[in-house]
């Protein structure tokens, strides 16, 4: 981990941690509707993608990639929205979400619609579980 690298506490709080990749840290987006991974750099003080160096940058995309792959593999998903909004926590973070035609946003954004459904324990769990695995798998 970066020296002097703190997680939001509000995405310490809505989300929960599944895998350290290279640069990111990837965590569940505690909200059962959606397959919604979140990943977060692990360096101190990023707002935006372009405070990232180049390289980290293109390291940045390909993690993004692989979290979506993950996705695709653990959850039914008919297309992938990726985002890097931070407007409402400022720390750069890029969420990567699985959604299905019919779900509980669908077709608009997933940020702000209703709230949340947090996972039962026993299900978050497998499922971190099989992110994990799928995160860990070569493509």
């Amino acid at each position: 981990m970066n020296a002097g690298f703190l997680l939001d506490p509000r995405l310490s709080a809505d989300t929960r941690p599944v895998a350290r990749l290279d640069l990111c840290e990837a965590r569940l987006m505690d909200d059962a509707r959606f397959a919604w991974l979140v990943l977060v750099p692990q360096r101190a003080g990023l707002v935006e993608v372009a405070d990232l160096t180049p390289s980290e940058r293109t390291l940045l995309w390909h993690e993004v990639d692989r979290a979506g792959a993950a996705l695709q593999a653990v959850a039914t998903c008919d297309k992938l929205n990726l985002g890097a909004l931070g407007n409402v926590v400022r720390q750069l973070h890029v969420h990567v979400v699985a959604r299905r035609e019919g779900d509980a946003a669908w077709p608009g954004p997933v940020w702000g619609s209703g709230a949340a459904v947090p996972y039962d324990p026993t299900a978050r769990d497998m499922l971190v579980e099989r992110l994990r695995e799928a995160l860990q798998s070569p493509r």
